[in-house]
């Protein structure tokens, strides 16, 4: 065996078929597209979610359900996270960057700290938001909560200088 002999194994490859070619083919005339209509034309293509006329699908099934476009989605940390990172890393300030550069955090995830697992060290962490336990645990270890984002600038920071 070699390249000039290698050959796809038998009845893997078929012949295209040939439309169109005269009536000795079997498959001249109509072409396969059947008799009239906008089906048999060149450039027809149906619009989507088309069903021939019945009434589609997406019309058939009724609306329902509410979407709250202000909703504020947290992606949640929990206690025993936050203890298995400061004891690996030995670290006692946590925030969004040392999450992010942890793998534990996307960097654009407002970040929540909930109140699973046991906290045994004192850590200073400031995220989005926590949970009354979460919060409660931190601050019994001696560590501190802050709160980031949707803060008010401060006054007169918005206004020109001249």
């Amino acid at each position: 065996m070699n390249l000039s002999n290698l050959k796809p194994a038998e009845g893997s490859v078929r012949k295209n078929k040939r439309l169109g070619r005269g009536t000795g083919s079997g498959r001249g005339g109509t072409s396969t597209r059947g008799h009239k209509g906008a089906q048999s034309r060149s450039g027809y293509s149906s619009k989507r979610g088309f069903e021939g006329g019945q009434m589609p699908l997406q019309r058939r099934v009724p609306k329902f359900g509410f979407v709250n476009h202000f909703r504020k989605e947290f992606h949640g940390i929990n206690l025993d996270t936050l203890q298995a990172l400061a004891e690996t890393k030995k670290i006692t300030s946590i925030d969004v960057n040392t999450l992010v550069e942890n793998g534990l955090a996307a960097k654009k995830d407002k970040v929540k700290i909930l109140g699973r697992g046991e906290l045994k060290t004192k850590l200073d962490v400031k995220v989005h938001a926590f949970s009354a336990s979460a919060k409660a645990a931190i601050e019994a270890q001696g560590g501190t909560v802050e709160v980031i984002g949707n803060q008010q600038p401060a006054a007169g920071s918005n206004e020109k200088q001249k």
